[in-house]
């Protein structure tokens, strides 16, 4: 449970983020399962918008709290857009409380960087940090020398921001979360250079898993791979690697706020009836509980000058109003991206004693 003891409850902001928690606390029970300390394993990947900017007037409190809310309902969460500056981490790490802790890379550099981070925040009390903890550096092509027979090492671009490999445990599960923000590119379905970067970090991956000194070879995949649809080449470039997507989540609608994109996965190559999906995933959509539509003129204050003025200093229409709240300032507090979660199943237990029964 977050700590929630800095709320002023006799402000304005105060009163409608207590009753907005309220709203949040009953629907995220009521649609993602409970936290069970040794049953399940609920894991989530976020893309929380530039978290660690200050662009439209900064996060406000009352956001933090909102994503505290949600992030504490989940044992791991992978977090991209992470930024350059931790406040914004370190923040929401207060609210999360002692129990929580987390591993993030260095800003990646470059323009095609975006100065970002790649994090994964855990419930210490069901997630331990299992040591292995590393950016993903792919390997050069080898190819041999017709004439001489030598190995001629080939080296590949690199991808535009580091995927994050680290290995935790849970129970008696070991596993590997590689958490990816994948290139975007153009403004087009299958992007060669998107595809490119999906396909070289899946085979990287699979290749990993079947490693018999990988630390574990339970992999796990996810974060946003800026996916347009499932009968994309982005999209199938995940599977043809050995990889496999719940069936839960190919059910699931889009992950971005329209939910007609699929940006958000989390793909599986584990051990045969271990560490498996129970069946059940999700993603969870605050804005009808926070940030709704019909709150625009609540917030009409806090979004300033820029709500009512454009960059031409010319005042906005109401349609313009609108679409500055619905699209930008309050995906600034929140996100455009919605988070996606899968619930896994970590106690194998009867089936070990089983096995060890049928092999005495």
């Amino acid at each position: 449970m977050p700590f929630y003891r800095d709320i002023k409850e006799n402000t304005a902001e105060g009163k409608r983020t207590i009753a907005h928690l309220l709203a949040l606390r009953k629907n995220l029970t009521a649609q993602i399962p409970e936290k069970k300390l040794s049953e399940n394993l609920l894991l989530a990947t976020w893309n929380i918008r530039e978290f660690g900017t200050h662009k439209y007037g900064g996060r406000r409190s009352e956001a933090y709290y909102y994503i505290a809310e949600i992030i504490s309902r989940f044992d791991i969460v992978a977090i991209q857009e992470v930024r350059e500056d931790l406040e914004a981490l370190n923040k929401l790490l207060a609210i999360l409380g002692t129990y929580w802790k987390y591993v993030f890379t260095d800003v990646t550099g470059g323009k095609r960087g975006n100065g970002e981070r790649l994090a994964f925040l855990f419930d210490t009390r069901k997630i331990r940090f299992g040591g292995l903890a590393g950016e993903m550096v792919l390997p050069p092509y080898e190819k041999k020398d017709p004439d001489s027979g030598q190995i001629i090492y080939q080296p590949v671009q690199q991808l535009a921001r580091t995927p994050y490999l680290c290995g935790f445990l849970a129970g008696w599960n070991s596993f590997v979360l590689s958490t990816v923000h994948i290139l975007y590119g153009s403004a087009a379905a299958d992007d060669p250079d998107r595809v490119k970067e999906i396909e070289e970090i899946a085979r990287t991956m699979s290749e990993k898993s079947a490693d018999p000194y990988a630390w574990s070879n339970n992999m796990i995949l996810l974060g946003d791979f800026n996916i347009y649809s499932p009968q994309d080449k982005t999209y199938k470039a995940i599977e043809a690697a050995g990889f496999i997507i719940p069936e839960a989540i190919k059910k699931l609608p889009g992950s971005n706020v329209p939910k007609d994109k699929f940006y958000d996965q989390i793909a599986f190559k584990v051990k045969p009836h271990r560490f498996e999906s129970t069946g059940r995933a999700g993603v969870f959509d605050y804005y009808k509980y926070v940030y709704t539509l019909s709150e625009e003129k609540v917030y009409a204050d806090e979004m300033g000058k820029s709500y009512l003025v454009n960059s031409k200093g010319k005042r906005k229409t109401a349609k313009e109003k609108t679409a500055y709240y619905k699209n930008y300032w309050r995906t600034f507090q929140m996100s455009d991206h919605l988070p996606m979660w899968v619930e896994i199943q970590i106690d194998h237990t009867d089936d070990y004693l089983s096995d060890k029964l049928k092999s005495s």
